[in-house]
Protein backbone atom coordinates (compact mmCIF):
# COMPACT_ATOMS: atom_id res chain seq x y z
CA UNK A 1 0.00 0.00 0.00
CA UNK A 2 1.50 3.57 -1.10
CA UNK A 3 0.75 5.87 1.21
CA UNK A 4 0.71 9.65 -0.19
CA UNK A 5 0.76 13.17 1.06
CA UNK A 6 -2.54 14.79 0.22
CA UNK A 7 -1.93 18.48 0.33
CA UNK A 8 -2.76 18.79 4.00
CA UNK A 9 -0.67 20.30 7.15
CA UNK A 10 1.12 18.42 9.60
CA UNK A 11 1.46 19.88 13.26
CA UNK A 12 -1.54 21.53 15.05
CA UNK A 13 -3.50 20.47 11.26
CA UNK A 14 -2.54 16.83 11.14
CA UNK A 15 -1.51 15.18 7.99
CA UNK A 16 -3.68 13.73 5.34
CA UNK A 17 -2.49 10.69 3.27
CA UNK A 18 -3.68 8.77 0.53
CA UNK A 19 -3.58 5.51 -0.07
CA UNK A 20 -3.68 3.15 -3.59
CA UNK A 21 -3.36 -0.33 -4.48
CA UNK A 22 -0.38 -1.98 -3.77
CA UNK A 23 2.21 -2.61 -5.86
CA UNK A 24 3.77 -5.74 -4.41
CA UNK A 25 2.60 -8.93 -4.48
CA UNK A 26 3.21 -9.90 -0.87
CA UNK A 27 1.03 -6.80 -0.10
CA UNK A 28 -1.92 -8.32 -1.42
CA UNK A 29 -2.11 -11.20 0.38
CA UNK A 30 -4.23 -12.26 3.24
CA UNK A 31 -5.89 -8.39 3.43
CA UNK A 32 -3.05 -6.88 3.76
CA UNK A 33 -4.84 -3.28 2.85
CA UNK A 34 -7.41 -3.77 4.94
CA UNK A 35 -4.94 -4.97 8.01
CA UNK A 36 -2.74 -1.90 7.60
CA UNK A 37 -5.68 0.56 7.25
CA UNK A 38 -7.22 -1.13 10.34
CA UNK A 39 -4.25 -0.78 12.34
CA UNK A 40 -3.36 3.13 11.09
CA UNK A 41 -7.20 3.94 12.40
CA UNK A 42 -7.17 1.90 15.88
CA UNK A 43 -3.72 3.56 17.01
CA UNK A 44 -3.68 7.30 15.20
CA UNK A 45 -6.56 8.71 15.70
CA UNK A 46 -7.52 8.50 12.21
CA UNK A 47 -10.43 8.85 9.59
CA UNK A 48 -10.60 6.54 6.49
CA UNK A 49 -13.02 8.05 3.59
CA UNK A 50 -13.08 5.94 0.62
CA UNK A 51 -12.72 7.22 -2.75
CA UNK A 52 -12.75 6.24 -6.38
CA UNK A 53 -10.58 8.78 -8.33
CA UNK A 54 -7.99 7.79 -10.48
CA UNK A 55 -4.96 5.44 -8.73
CA UNK A 56 -6.25 6.42 -5.24
CA UNK A 57 -8.63 4.30 -2.93
CA UNK A 58 -8.92 6.91 -0.13
CA UNK A 59 -8.35 9.67 2.42
CA UNK A 60 -6.70 9.17 5.91
CA UNK A 61 -6.73 11.50 8.08
CA UNK A 62 -4.72 11.79 10.62
CA UNK A 63 -4.77 14.47 13.92
CA UNK A 64 -2.04 16.04 15.52
CA UNK A 65 -2.23 13.45 18.59
CA UNK A 66 -1.95 10.87 16.06
CA UNK A 67 0.60 11.88 13.99
CA UNK A 68 2.86 12.19 17.37
CA UNK A 69 1.44 8.56 18.46
CA UNK A 70 2.83 7.41 14.78
CA UNK A 71 5.91 9.28 14.91
CA UNK A 72 7.21 7.64 18.31
CA UNK A 73 5.58 4.67 17.78
CA UNK A 74 6.81 3.62 14.31
CA UNK A 75 10.51 4.46 14.47
CA UNK A 76 12.13 1.36 13.79
CA UNK A 77 15.39 0.88 16.00
CA UNK A 78 18.37 0.31 13.70
CA UNK A 79 21.75 -1.32 14.28
CA UNK A 80 24.01 -1.43 11.75
CA UNK A 81 27.36 -3.79 11.56
CA UNK A 82 30.43 -3.77 8.92
CA UNK A 83 33.96 -4.32 9.58
CA UNK A 84 34.28 -1.84 6.53
CA UNK A 85 34.82 1.47 8.31
CA UNK A 86 34.34 4.13 5.41
CA UNK A 87 30.77 1.77 4.28
CA UNK A 88 29.83 1.79 7.75
CA UNK A 89 29.75 5.14 8.47
CA UNK A 90 28.61 6.02 5.20
CA UNK A 91 25.61 3.99 5.99
CA UNK A 92 25.55 5.52 9.38
CA UNK A 93 25.46 9.43 8.40
CA UNK A 94 24.34 9.71 4.57
CA UNK A 95 21.23 7.17 4.97
CA UNK A 96 18.28 10.12 5.88
CA UNK A 97 17.11 7.43 8.48
CA UNK A 98 14.60 9.57 10.29
CA UNK A 99 12.96 10.09 6.59
CA UNK A 100 12.91 6.62 6.33
CA UNK A 101 11.06 6.27 9.67
CA UNK A 102 14.10 4.38 11.56
CA UNK A 103 15.95 5.46 14.38
CA UNK A 104 19.98 4.99 14.44
CA UNK A 105 20.90 3.63 17.82
CA UNK A 106 24.17 2.19 17.35
CA UNK A 107 26.83 0.95 15.33
CA UNK A 108 29.51 -2.17 15.09
CA UNK A 109 32.96 -3.41 13.17
CA UNK A 110 32.29 -6.70 15.08
CA UNK A 111 29.96 -9.49 15.19
CA UNK A 112 30.73 -9.95 18.87
CA UNK A 113 29.66 -5.63 19.62
CA UNK A 114 26.51 -6.04 17.34
CA UNK A 115 25.31 -9.12 19.23
CA UNK A 116 25.89 -7.00 22.56
CA UNK A 117 24.10 -3.33 20.87
CA UNK A 118 21.36 -5.91 20.34
CA UNK A 119 20.36 -7.56 23.69
CA UNK A 120 21.32 -3.71 25.35
CA UNK A 121 18.49 -1.85 22.73
CA UNK A 122 16.32 -5.12 21.67
CA UNK A 123 16.55 -3.20 18.12
CA UNK A 124 14.05 -3.57 15.13
CA UNK A 125 16.54 -3.85 12.20
CA UNK A 126 19.72 -5.54 12.56
CA UNK A 127 21.61 -3.94 9.16
CA UNK A 128 24.78 -6.32 8.81
CA UNK A 129 27.48 -7.34 6.50
CA UNK A 130 27.38 -11.65 5.93
CA UNK A 131 31.04 -11.94 6.45
CA UNK A 132 32.84 -10.44 9.45
CA UNK A 133 35.72 -11.21 11.61
CA UNK A 134 35.18 -13.16 14.73
CA UNK A 135 31.40 -13.59 13.96
CA UNK A 136 30.20 -14.44 10.92
CA UNK A 137 26.73 -12.55 9.58
CA UNK A 138 25.35 -16.05 9.48
CA UNK A 139 26.29 -16.99 13.31
CA UNK A 140 25.35 -13.69 14.57
CA UNK A 141 21.87 -13.94 13.39
CA UNK A 142 21.86 -17.45 14.81
CA UNK A 143 22.61 -16.38 18.15
CA UNK A 144 20.22 -12.85 17.66
CA UNK A 145 17.49 -15.64 17.25
CA UNK A 146 18.11 -16.96 20.42
CA UNK A 147 18.33 -13.81 22.61
CA UNK A 148 16.25 -11.26 20.38
CA UNK A 149 14.05 -13.00 17.72
CA UNK A 150 11.55 -9.85 17.08
CA UNK A 151 14.74 -8.16 15.64
CA UNK A 152 14.43 -8.88 11.51
CA UNK A 153 17.94 -8.71 10.06
CA UNK A 154 18.91 -7.55 6.55
CA UNK A 155 22.23 -8.90 4.81
CA UNK A 156 24.97 -6.94 3.54
CA UNK A 157 27.05 -8.96 1.08
CA UNK A 158 29.98 -9.22 -0.96
CA UNK A 159 28.98 -12.48 -2.58
CA UNK A 160 26.33 -13.92 -4.41
CA UNK A 161 26.26 -17.22 -3.03
CA UNK A 162 23.39 -19.36 -2.92
CA UNK A 163 24.44 -21.53 -0.13
CA UNK A 164 24.60 -17.90 2.13
CA UNK A 165 21.18 -17.57 1.11
CA UNK A 166 19.86 -20.66 2.22
CA UNK A 167 21.40 -20.03 5.74
CA UNK A 168 20.15 -16.45 5.59
CA UNK A 169 16.07 -18.24 4.71
CA UNK A 170 16.77 -20.38 8.27
CA UNK A 171 16.84 -17.43 10.21
CA UNK A 172 13.94 -15.52 8.79
CA UNK A 173 16.30 -12.50 7.49
CA UNK A 174 14.26 -9.39 5.67
CA UNK A 175 16.43 -8.29 3.33
CA UNK A 176 19.91 -9.99 1.46
CA UNK A 177 21.59 -7.12 -0.37
CA UNK A 178 24.40 -7.41 -3.03
CA UNK A 179 27.69 -5.16 -2.38
CA UNK A 180 28.69 -2.37 -4.30
CA UNK A 181 25.47 -0.74 -3.19
CA UNK A 182 24.64 2.79 -3.84
CA UNK A 183 23.02 5.07 -1.42
CA UNK A 184 20.14 5.33 -3.32
CA UNK A 185 19.89 1.46 -3.72
CA UNK A 186 20.01 0.81 -0.13
CA UNK A 187 17.70 3.98 0.76
CA UNK A 188 14.99 2.14 -1.53
CA UNK A 189 15.70 -1.45 0.10
CA UNK A 190 15.28 0.53 3.37
CA UNK A 191 12.06 1.95 2.28
CA UNK A 192 11.03 -2.16 1.12
CA UNK A 193 12.34 -3.22 4.48
CA UNK A 194 9.83 -0.56 6.16
CA UNK A 195 6.77 -1.30 4.71
CA UNK A 196 7.46 -5.27 5.43
CA UNK A 197 7.95 -4.72 8.75
CA UNK A 198 5.38 -2.77 9.21
CA UNK A 199 3.08 -5.29 7.52
CA UNK A 200 4.61 -7.89 9.95
CA UNK A 201 3.59 -5.90 13.12
CA UNK A 202 -0.02 -4.80 11.90
CA UNK A 203 -0.87 -8.51 11.00
CA UNK A 204 0.26 -9.21 14.73
CA UNK A 205 -1.55 -6.59 16.09
CA UNK A 206 -4.54 -6.82 13.61
CA UNK A 207 -4.80 -10.22 13.65
CA UNK A 208 -8.24 -11.76 13.15
CA UNK A 209 -9.51 -14.82 14.45
CA UNK A 210 -10.58 -17.50 12.09
CA UNK A 211 -14.15 -17.81 11.21
CA UNK A 212 -15.65 -21.04 12.61
CA UNK A 213 -13.90 -23.77 13.78
CA UNK A 214 -11.80 -26.40 12.08
CA UNK A 215 -12.12 -29.97 12.53
CA UNK A 216 -8.55 -30.23 13.82
CA UNK A 217 -8.83 -27.56 16.51
CA UNK A 218 -12.02 -28.85 17.65
CA UNK A 219 -10.61 -31.93 18.19
CA UNK A 220 -7.72 -30.25 20.12
CA UNK A 221 -9.46 -28.02 22.01
CA UNK A 222 -11.20 -30.94 23.44
CA UNK A 223 -7.93 -33.05 23.97
CA UNK A 224 -6.38 -30.34 25.78
CA UNK A 225 -9.32 -28.82 28.41
CA UNK A 226 -11.55 -31.48 29.06
CA UNK A 227 -10.09 -34.03 31.46
CA UNK A 228 -12.50 -36.88 30.78
CA UNK A 229 -11.70 -37.04 26.69
CA UNK A 230 -11.64 -40.30 25.90
CA UNK A 231 -8.95 -40.59 23.45
CA UNK A 232 -7.11 -43.73 25.16
CA UNK A 233 -8.06 -47.31 22.57
CA UNK A 234 -10.39 -45.17 20.69
CA UNK A 235 -9.97 -46.18 16.89
CA UNK A 236 -12.46 -43.83 15.98
CA UNK A 237 -10.56 -40.80 17.68
CA UNK A 238 -7.19 -42.24 16.45
CA UNK A 239 -8.44 -42.10 12.43
CA UNK A 240 -10.00 -39.09 13.31
CA UNK A 241 -6.47 -37.73 14.23
CA UNK A 242 -4.93 -39.20 11.14
CA UNK A 243 -7.53 -37.47 8.99
CA UNK A 244 -7.11 -33.91 10.15
CA UNK A 245 -3.43 -34.41 10.03
CA UNK A 246 -2.74 -34.73 13.94
CA UNK A 247 -1.34 -38.00 14.00
CA UNK A 248 1.24 -39.00 10.70
CA UNK A 249 2.32 -42.42 10.10
CA UNK A 250 2.83 -43.38 13.85
CA UNK A 251 1.87 -41.33 16.76
CA UNK A 252 5.24 -41.32 18.52
CA UNK A 253 6.96 -39.19 15.27
CA UNK A 254 5.18 -36.44 16.57
CA UNK A 255 5.61 -34.33 19.80
CA UNK A 256 3.24 -31.82 21.47
CA UNK A 257 3.57 -28.88 23.87
CA UNK A 258 1.07 -26.53 25.53
CA UNK A 259 1.41 -22.90 25.65
CA UNK A 260 -0.71 -20.79 27.69
CA UNK A 261 -0.21 -16.84 27.15
CA UNK A 262 -1.90 -13.99 28.72
CA UNK A 263 -1.62 -9.48 28.08
CA UNK A 264 -1.56 -8.00 31.21
CA UNK A 265 -3.07 -4.59 31.69
CA UNK A 266 -0.88 -2.15 34.01
CA UNK A 267 -2.49 -3.54 37.29
CA UNK A 268 -1.56 -7.33 36.57
CA UNK A 269 -4.76 -8.37 35.72
CA UNK A 270 -5.27 -10.36 32.12
CA UNK A 271 -6.74 -8.36 29.34
CA UNK A 272 -6.43 -10.81 26.47
CA UNK A 273 -8.86 -10.45 23.34
CA UNK A 274 -10.04 -13.63 21.19
CA UNK A 275 -8.40 -12.05 18.28
CA UNK A 276 -4.17 -12.44 20.45
CA UNK A 277 -4.99 -16.18 19.27
CA UNK A 278 -4.57 -15.58 15.62
CA UNK A 279 -1.48 -13.44 16.29
CA UNK A 280 -0.09 -16.37 18.35
CA UNK A 281 -0.80 -18.32 15.00
CA UNK A 282 0.66 -15.92 13.18
CA UNK A 283 4.29 -15.82 14.89
CA UNK A 284 4.57 -19.40 15.67
CA UNK A 285 4.01 -20.92 11.61
CA UNK A 286 7.44 -20.01 11.24
CA UNK A 287 8.75 -22.54 13.81
CA UNK A 288 6.32 -25.04 14.23
CA UNK A 289 2.74 -26.44 13.64
CA UNK A 290 0.31 -24.59 15.93
CA UNK A 291 -3.08 -24.06 16.64
CA UNK A 292 -4.54 -21.73 19.09
CA UNK A 293 -7.73 -21.05 20.56
CA UNK A 294 -9.34 -18.73 23.05
CA UNK A 295 -10.26 -19.50 26.81
CA UNK A 296 -11.46 -16.51 28.94
CA UNK A 297 -8.11 -14.59 30.20
CA UNK A 298 -5.46 -16.59 28.04
CA UNK A 299 -4.61 -17.70 24.33
CA UNK A 300 -3.75 -21.69 24.49
CA UNK A 301 -2.13 -23.07 21.80
CA UNK A 302 -1.05 -26.82 20.92
CA UNK A 303 1.99 -26.85 19.02
CA UNK A 304 3.32 -29.80 16.86
CA UNK A 305 6.90 -31.09 15.49
CA UNK A 306 9.66 -33.41 15.56
CA UNK A 307 11.14 -33.81 18.78
CA UNK A 308 14.64 -31.91 18.24
CA UNK A 309 12.83 -29.29 16.18
CA UNK A 310 9.91 -28.68 18.77
CA UNK A 311 12.25 -28.79 21.73
CA UNK A 312 14.92 -26.08 19.36
CA UNK A 313 11.49 -23.71 18.61
CA UNK A 314 9.73 -23.44 21.83
CA UNK A 315 12.59 -21.36 23.47
CA UNK A 316 12.37 -18.95 20.53
CA UNK A 317 8.83 -19.06 19.66
CA UNK A 318 8.17 -17.92 23.63
CA UNK A 319 10.67 -15.14 23.44
CA UNK A 320 9.65 -13.88 19.94
CA UNK A 321 5.53 -13.49 21.00
CA UNK A 322 6.74 -11.49 24.91
CA UNK A 323 8.67 -9.25 22.93
CA UNK A 324 6.49 -8.66 19.96
CA UNK A 325 3.57 -8.34 22.42
CA UNK A 326 5.54 -5.41 24.37
CA UNK A 327 6.75 -3.93 20.88
CA UNK A 328 3.98 -3.76 18.92
CA UNK A 329 0.83 -3.93 21.26
CA UNK A 330 2.77 -2.01 24.10
CA UNK A 331 1.46 -4.41 26.80
CA UNK A 332 3.76 -7.21 28.66
CA UNK A 333 2.78 -10.71 28.02
CA UNK A 334 2.98 -13.82 30.21
CA UNK A 335 3.43 -17.38 29.19
CA UNK A 336 3.28 -20.94 30.56
CA UNK A 337 4.74 -23.74 28.59
CA UNK A 338 4.40 -27.45 28.80
CA UNK A 339 6.68 -29.69 28.67
CA UNK A 340 6.93 -31.96 25.00
CA UNK A 341 4.32 -34.74 25.15
CA UNK A 342 4.46 -38.06 22.79
CA UNK A 343 0.57 -38.66 22.24
CA UNK A 344 -2.31 -36.83 21.85
CA UNK A 345 -3.63 -38.54 25.03
CA UNK A 346 -0.93 -36.36 27.12
CA UNK A 347 -2.39 -33.09 26.45
CA UNK A 348 -4.66 -32.21 28.96
CA UNK A 349 -1.55 -33.26 31.03
CA UNK A 350 0.25 -30.87 28.98
CA UNK A 351 -2.53 -28.11 29.83
CA UNK A 352 -2.29 -28.04 33.46
CA UNK A 353 1.51 -27.83 33.14
CA UNK A 354 1.52 -24.87 31.32
CA UNK A 355 -1.02 -23.15 33.23
CA UNK A 356 0.69 -23.98 36.64
CA UNK A 357 4.05 -22.66 34.68
CA UNK A 358 1.68 -19.52 33.89
CA UNK A 359 0.92 -18.78 37.90
CA UNK A 360 4.16 -18.77 39.12
CA UNK A 361 6.66 -15.99 39.71
CA UNK A 362 5.66 -12.51 40.00
CA UNK A 363 2.64 -12.05 37.73
CA UNK A 364 3.03 -8.50 36.56
CA UNK A 365 6.08 -9.27 35.05
CA UNK A 366 6.64 -9.91 31.05
CA UNK A 367 8.01 -13.47 29.66
CA UNK A 368 8.04 -17.37 29.70
CA UNK A 369 7.95 -19.93 32.36
CA UNK A 370 8.56 -23.47 31.51
CA UNK A 371 7.24 -25.60 34.05
CA UNK A 372 10.57 -27.56 33.93
CA UNK A 373 11.97 -24.97 35.03
CA UNK A 374 10.25 -24.47 38.25
CA UNK A 375 10.85 -27.85 40.06
CA UNK A 376 13.15 -28.32 42.17
CA UNK A 377 14.33 -25.14 44.04
CA UNK A 378 17.41 -25.64 42.60
CA UNK A 379 16.02 -24.10 39.47
CA UNK A 380 14.84 -20.60 40.49
CA UNK A 381 16.54 -17.57 42.11
CA UNK A 382 19.52 -16.61 43.26
CA UNK A 383 20.45 -19.92 43.82
CA UNK A 384 20.21 -21.18 40.29
CA UNK A 385 22.28 -17.93 39.28
CA UNK A 386 24.76 -19.08 41.88
CA UNK A 387 24.60 -22.77 40.13
CA UNK A 388 25.15 -21.30 36.70
CA UNK A 389 28.31 -18.70 37.62
CA UNK A 390 29.35 -22.01 38.95
CA UNK A 391 29.19 -23.77 35.76
CA UNK A 392 30.64 -20.68 33.81
CA UNK A 393 34.23 -21.33 36.72
CA UNK A 394 34.19 -24.95 35.28
CA UNK A 395 33.24 -24.22 31.35
CA UNK A 396 34.84 -21.03 30.41
CA UNK A 397 37.61 -22.12 28.41
CA UNK A 398 34.96 -24.38 26.08
CA UNK A 399 34.58 -22.28 22.97
CA UNK A 400 31.46 -23.65 22.70
CA UNK A 401 30.02 -22.61 25.12
CA UNK A 402 26.55 -20.65 25.31
CA UNK A 403 23.34 -19.49 26.74
CA UNK A 404 22.11 -22.47 25.65
CA UNK A 405 24.17 -25.15 26.39
CA UNK A 406 24.88 -23.70 29.35
CA UNK A 407 20.79 -24.44 30.27
CA UNK A 408 21.05 -27.68 28.88
CA UNK A 409 23.63 -28.72 31.84
CA UNK A 410 21.34 -26.99 34.48
CA UNK A 411 18.37 -28.11 32.83
CA UNK A 412 16.27 -25.16 32.45
CA UNK A 413 15.14 -23.10 29.64
CA UNK A 414 17.48 -19.79 27.79
CA UNK A 415 14.89 -17.99 28.71
CA UNK A 416 14.81 -18.49 32.26
CA UNK A 417 18.43 -19.09 32.64
CA UNK A 418 19.03 -15.30 30.72
CA UNK A 419 16.11 -13.95 33.10
CA UNK A 420 17.90 -15.02 36.15
CA UNK A 421 21.37 -14.13 35.40
CA UNK A 422 19.90 -10.82 34.52
CA UNK A 423 17.90 -10.19 37.38
CA UNK A 424 20.81 -11.76 39.97
CA UNK A 425 24.08 -11.15 38.48
CA UNK A 426 23.19 -7.28 37.22
CA UNK A 427 24.37 -8.37 33.77
CA UNK A 428 23.60 -10.50 30.81
CA UNK A 429 24.84 -13.83 30.25
CA UNK A 430 27.39 -12.47 27.52
CA UNK A 431 28.91 -9.90 29.16
CA UNK A 432 28.98 -12.27 32.31
CA UNK A 433 30.80 -14.60 30.28
CA UNK A 434 33.49 -12.56 28.68
CA UNK A 435 34.01 -10.77 32.04
CA UNK A 436 34.97 -14.16 33.76
CA UNK A 437 37.40 -14.94 30.60
CA UNK A 438 39.26 -11.68 31.07
CA UNK A 439 39.42 -12.11 34.10
CA UNK A 440 40.84 -15.40 33.89
CA UNK A 441 43.28 -13.64 30.96
CA UNK A 442 44.61 -10.99 33.74
CA UNK A 443 45.04 -13.69 36.20
CA UNK A 444 47.64 -15.89 33.63
CA UNK A 445 49.21 -13.05 32.51
CA UNK A 446 49.69 -11.63 35.40
CA UNK A 447 51.16 -15.44 36.73
CA UNK A 448 52.53 -17.39 33.99
CA UNK A 449 55.00 -17.47 30.93
CA UNK A 450 52.30 -18.48 28.50
CA UNK A 451 51.70 -16.78 25.00
CA UNK A 452 48.95 -14.85 24.33
CA UNK A 453 47.84 -17.59 21.87
CA UNK A 454 48.08 -20.28 24.79
CA UNK A 455 46.30 -18.34 26.73
CA UNK A 456 43.69 -17.13 24.29
CA UNK A 457 42.70 -21.00 24.28
CA UNK A 458 42.47 -21.45 27.87
CA UNK A 459 40.33 -18.37 27.97
CA UNK A 460 37.97 -20.36 25.32
CA UNK A 461 39.53 -18.12 22.15
CA UNK A 462 40.23 -20.25 19.08
CA UNK A 463 41.47 -17.25 17.56
CA UNK A 464 44.42 -14.90 19.06
CA UNK A 465 43.04 -11.61 16.86
CA UNK A 466 39.46 -11.97 18.23
CA UNK A 467 40.81 -12.35 22.07
CA UNK A 468 43.25 -9.05 21.64
CA UNK A 469 40.46 -7.11 20.89
CA UNK A 470 37.98 -8.02 23.61
CA UNK A 471 40.69 -8.33 25.69
CA UNK A 472 41.42 -4.43 25.04
CA UNK A 473 38.31 -3.61 25.20
CA UNK A 474 37.87 -4.93 28.52
CA UNK A 475 41.28 -4.01 29.80
CA UNK A 476 41.47 -0.51 27.95
CA UNK A 477 45.22 -2.15 26.72
CA UNK A 478 46.14 -4.89 24.96
CA UNK A 479 47.69 -8.58 26.55
CA UNK A 480 51.27 -7.60 25.40
CA UNK A 481 51.15 -4.08 26.74
CA UNK A 482 49.60 -5.61 30.15
CA UNK A 483 52.46 -8.12 30.46
CA UNK A 484 55.03 -5.30 30.07
CA UNK A 485 53.56 -3.18 32.28
CA UNK A 486 53.55 -5.49 34.98
CA UNK A 487 56.52 -6.59 34.22
CA UNK A 488 57.84 -2.94 34.68
CA UNK A 489 56.34 -2.62 38.18
CA UNK A 490 57.61 -6.07 39.24
CA UNK A 491 61.21 -4.54 38.48
CA UNK A 492 60.54 -1.21 39.96
CA UNK A 493 59.53 -2.79 43.12
CA UNK A 494 62.70 -5.42 42.84
CA UNK A 495 64.85 -2.27 42.53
Amino acid sequence: MALTPRGAQTGAQGLALAYRDPAEPWQREAGWVKVMLEYIHGHYDAKLTPLSQGRFFGIISISAKGCDAMESRTAYTVVVADDEDELREAVCTMIPWQELGFRLVGSASNGLDALQLVEQHGPDLLLTDIRMPFISGIELARQVREVRPATHIAFLSGYDDFEYAQQAIRYNIISYMLKPLTVKGLREELQTIREKIDAHYAVFQAAVQREGQDPCGALLMALTLDEYADWEGSGQGEAYARQCGLLRGGEGRTAYAVMASTLLKGDGCSDTPPSFAASVDHLAAKYLRCMSFFVPGKVVSVLLGEPQELEESLYILADEISQMAGRVLGRPCRIGVSRAVNGLGALHNAYREAMEALRQGDRTEAGAQFIGDLEPAVKGGSLLCRRALEALDQHYMDPGLSLVSLSGMLDVSPNHLSACIKKYAGETFINTLIRKRMEAAQELLATSSLKVREIAGRCGYTDQHYFSYCFKKYSGESPNSMRRRLDAERTGEQA
